[in-house]
């Protein structure tokens, strides 16, 4: 089965009619994208958009063959002429299923927000989900759960529609993903190519042809990542967003309640209010067991307080005692934290404060903060296969 894109940009199309955002502004050239719409075996067209007929003539394709037009959402735009010889646009009921004479089949998926999915089998078995912008699936269960080739979605919009077919199975490890109904919120270029691989997903340019089932470089999401920034840089938001996309995921957060710090219980909150429902929260300083376990990816926020927690019990604030073996022992728990992140078989990611790079802290004790913080981010960072650092909110690639 063949697919050509006709456009991989939202309804509105990137960039955007007059809109002076810089990610508009940015995507020019192949970044350029019309409203998403497919042609598969020349056969079956999915959304009808402005220029469709064009768009096919550029990609070596004519739309003489179309034998059914289904489309996933309304139109919100100016009205789009029918292209003489296709047949009628028509949106199928959830559930219904359509056999093309050309040997397709075509069951209409329900989706939790307004629009229509469509589960596409071609004559050679193989088989493509295609959801609508803003849409991901209702209703799945792993007993009726299908498998797919091929998934196109709105992945920097839905990511959590990931989510739902990965925890049934309907996503696996040889899925090509594909990212469509693309808009401004996220910069094209490097920058989406980044967040998409994160997902395990990828983007194409307008007009390309893709074969079904034929073996792709599937992005691999990295096992570990580390996450570096300053205060309020979005380190945490960075990291929640590459595990966005995946089901069950463990929150471990080190900092503990802090009882009577309401500034704190805010933070906190904020944090909880930005996770997706299906995550599960864990307040712990006790990491070597969790990443020596297997289960779901694990989110950890963040080293820091980890350090804080770690020096408070081998006495590190005291000289005395920092000299009389506390040094030592804190030393023999960085090892063992960092031993147990190589050794890791889950997905990992973490977060920490980079604060090398400010004021030189007026005391003893927050000079050696600063410095064993240093030390522990160098080393965890050694284990992962990306390393990020977060500025500004913009995120800059260390290492992967």
């Amino acid at each position: 089965m063949e697919v050509t894109l006709l456009g991989t940009g939202a309804p509105a199309g990137l960039p955007r009619p007059d809109c002076p955002c810089a990610a508009c502004a940015t995507a020019l050239g192949r970044d350029a994208r019309a409203a998403t719409a497919l042609l598969v075996d020349g056969a079956l067209l999915l959304d009808l958009t402005p220029g469709a007929a064009f768009a096919a003539a550029r990609a070596g394709h004519s739309l003489g063959g179309v034998r059914q037009v289904l489309l996933s959402h309304p139109h919100d735009g100016p009205p789009v002429e029918v292209p003489a010889g296709l047949p009628q646009p028509v949106r199928v009921p959830d559930g219904r299923e359509l056999t093309l004479l050309t040997g397709h089949r075509v069951r209409a998926v329900a989706m939790d927000a307004g629009g229509t999915g469509y589960a596409v089998t071609g004559p050679d078995g193989r088989r493509l989900l295609y959801l609508p912008p803003g849409g991901a699936p209702a209703g799945l269960e792993t007993a009726t759960a299908e498998s797919y080739d091929m998934v196109l979605a709105d992945v920097v919009g839905r990511p959590d529609a990931l989510g739902r077919l990965r925890a049934v199975g309907s996503v696996g490890p040889t899925t090509d993903v594909l990212a469509v109904h693309l808009d401004h919120d996220v910069p094209p270029g490097g920058e989406l190519r980044r967040r998409l691989a994160a997902a395990g997903a990828r983007a194409v340019p307008d007009g390309t042809t893709l074969v079904v089932g034929a073996y792709e470089d599937v992005p691999d999401v990295p096992r570990r990542t580390l996450v570096l920034g300053g205060a309020r840089s979005g380190k945490s938001v960075e990291a929640e967003r590459r595990l966005e996309s995946f089901p069950d995921v463990l929150y471990v957060a080190t900092g503990g309640t802090r009882g009577g710090d309401t500034e704190w219980a805010v933070r906190v909150a904020a944090h909880r209010e930005r996770r997706p429902g299906s995550w599960r929260t864990s307040e712990t300083t006790d990491l070597v067991p969790v990443l020596a376990a297997d289960g779901p990816p694990v989110l950890i926020d963040c080293l820091s307080l980890w350090l804080t927690d770690v020096m408070d019990e081998v006495g590190a604030w005291d000289d005395a005692e920092w000299a009389g073996g506390g040094e030592k022992a804190l030393r023999e728990r960085v090892r063992e934290l960092t031993e147990a992140v190589r050794c890791a078989r889950r997905t990992v990611v973490a977060v920490s404060n980079e604060v090398g790079s400010g004021i030189v802290p007026a005391t003893a004790s927050g000079r050696r903060y600063r410095d064993e913080l240093g030390r522990l981010n160098a080393a965890f960072a050694a284990e992962c296969e990306q390393v990020l650092l977060i500025v500004a909110g913009q995120a800059v690639v260390l290492r992967g």
